[in-house]
């Protein structure tokens, strides 16, 4: 379908088919009609209309268009249909809902916590919110209606469980286990929205909400997960995705097996998310370990792993879930902007920010030599761009706090910190969890967390650097590991391959020039927000369901995406 509805013809000739399979790469042309691709490699004469539109792939790369399983553009898809910058990766379908999330099913009086939580959890403001989000809807299916509309990307949408327990509990959500009769609700509500198009439930085991209590998923039985997987089941699809308790080893392992148990129980996958590397312990081996153990033992049990290492912006101008966790920072930068100034600069509350910044080596044993300055606001401490906090404090004789509280409050708190290369980092350990059949390509986060970092871009950086730079994968095994494998794994039907009936979703490219840009910080978010964004290099050409979408660096306007 084009851009105005209408059907569309489209023959790419001289392409380098990467067909996501993982079979080897073959050169043909694909020819696709009305949203679909209907011949591949040798296009026979009459096999499309007069008239249909030729691309000359000049020897690029053809590949199925590429899936992001871990998003949270919920918020963001109310106003940017294009999930933007996801398109100008090559990405053709994302996935939100994710760790318990969703915009709906959500009563009025409901609609300030639920956006509370996201505030939270995923670092979207309420003032966004308030002037991105419309709130029109109550029910999945009225969500889903709503954005279907002007779609330019595909949506597949997880039912969050935090949301789905409130919708019926009400206050109780985060206050006790469901009774029967309301587990008999949740599964219908959670039924009706898996037949009008949802694709899966998410739950979390760890995360907490605007008031430091944890979210009404926290408060579920396994017994109640259960229920929920069969209802799924009985419908005919649904995946469970859940937050571990990532930060205590014991923990998160215990978590990965109530999953299988959950899996194996409710006869449906079950997807942990993010499984990431440490120098510091071993339990991102020990989580690869138990996956494979778990699914020897029957279970259809997953964890999701990024090939970017866990590099974080800091402004204390914005939110950072790192600095919120500790309870006298979350205080001040809870605080209305020209309060929280004052209230870093205040010697009185230095000692408290001090004593807990304590909380944040612990977590970061490497944090002197990781946390630099970044990019700053001022002419004058130009100089400083780059330098490590600890070294600047050493030649002042200081602390790293009082450095960074300092320099923040001297530039109205608009100083970036960056923190880079603390976690997942080491190129021999995350070759090793992303080649693990275990391990899907996920947890981009991408559309959370947007002014600390940018989530889009780990397709283009998968190709760069792990199969170009590294050569730790084919291109053929990359593309597979980003199309088809999570396609049939998250039951997105019809998606992740190039062959004749699937769906027209196709990404033209130079494996010698890809790669996923700089970080970007620009004001472009309703409420006045900022985010940090990436503009990949060598995408060529982006098709979705038939229509090129991006090309040239830009965006057509057609809006031919679907909810998947």
């Amino acid at each position: 379908m084009a851009a105005n509805g209408t059907s569309t013809s489209l023959l790419i000739r001289n392409a380098r088919i990467v067909d996501g399979t993982g079979a080897p790469a073959r050169d043909g042309s694909i020819a696709v009609r009305d949203g679909k691709i209907v011949a591949v490699g040798d296009v026979p004469p009459g096999t499309l209309p007069a008239g249909a539109r030729e691309i000359d792939a000049k020897g690029q790369v053809v590949a199925p268009g590429f899936i992001d399983v871990h998003t949270h553009f919920d918020p963001q898809i109310c106003w940017d249909r294009l999930a933007t910058p996801c398109i100008e990766h090559g990405v053709t379908t994302i996935l939100m809902g994710n760790c318990s999330l969703s915009l709906a099913p959500v009563k009025r009086e409901d609609q300030r916590a639920l956006a509370g939580m996201f505030k939270q959890i995923e670092d979207i403001p309420l003032a966004t919110f308030a002037a991105g989000v419309p709130w029109t809807w109550e029910t999945y299916p009225e969500y889903l209606d709503f954005i279907r509309k002007d779609l330019g990307i595909n949506v597949a949408g997880l039912v969050g469980h935090s949301a789905l327990r409130s919708y019926v509990m009400g206050a109780a959500a985060q206050e006790r286990a469901a009774t029967p009769e309301e587990i008999e609700r949740m599964c219908g509500v959670l039924q009706d929205a898996v037949r009008a198009g949802a694709a899966g439930l998410s739950t979390s085991y760890v995360d907490m909400d605007e008031n430091m209590k944890p979210v009404p998923s926290r408060f579920a039985t396994r017994d109640e997960i259960v229920a929920l997987g069969k209802a799924m089941k009985a419908v005919g699809r649904g995946i469970i995705q859940t937050v571990p308790v990532f930060f205590n080893p014991p923990q998160q392992l215990e978590n990965i097996k109530e999953m299988a148990e959950i899996s194996r129980q409710a006869g449906v996958m079950c997807s942990v998310a993010p499984i990431v590397h440490s120098a510091s312990n071993t339990l991102w081996s020990d989580s690869l370990k138990l996956l494979a153990e778990e699914n020897a033992r029957g279970a259809r049990v997953y964890g999701q792993s990024m090939p970017r290492t866990f590099d974080i912006n800091i402004r204390l101008s914005e939110t950072s879930f790192l600095l919120m966790g500790m309870p006298a920072w979350n205080e001040v930068m809870r605080m209305p902007l020209e309060e929280r100034r004052a209230g870093f600069a205040d010697p009185a509350r230095r000692a408290e920010l001090r004593n807990q910044f304590i909380m944040l080596r612990f977590g970061i044993p490497t944090l002197d030599e990781v946390f630099a300055v970044g990019r700053v606001a001022r002419a004058e401490n130009k100089a400083l761009e780059g330098r490590r906090l600890a070294e600047i404090a050493a030649e002042r004789g200081s602390d790293v706090v009082d450095v960074m509280l300092d320099l923040a409050v001297s530039e109205d708190l608009e100083t970036e910190f960056s923190l880079t290369n603390f976690l997942h980092v080491d190129p021999q350990g995350v070759t090793a969890i992303l080649s693990d059949p275990n391990i899907h390509i996920g947890a981009s986060d991408a559309g959370a967390h947007i002014s600390q970092f940018c989530g889009a871009g780990d397709t283009s950086y998968l190709l760069g650097r792990w199969v170009r730079d590294l050569k730790a994968f084919t291109l053929e095994r990359a593309v597979q590991r980003l199309t088809s494998e999570l396609a049939d794994a998250f039951g997105i039907q019809g998606r992740g391959r190039i062959a004749a009936g699937q769906a027209a979703d196709l990404v033209i490219l130079d494996p010698n020039t890809i790669d996923r840009g700089t970080e970007d910080f620009v004001r472009d978010v309703p409420g006045d927000a900022n985010r940090y964004v990436r503009h990949a290099t060598g995408i060529d050409k982006v098709v979705v369901n038939g229509a090129v979408v991006w090309e040239d660096g830009k965006y057509t306007g057609a809006r031919t995406g679907l909810v998947v």
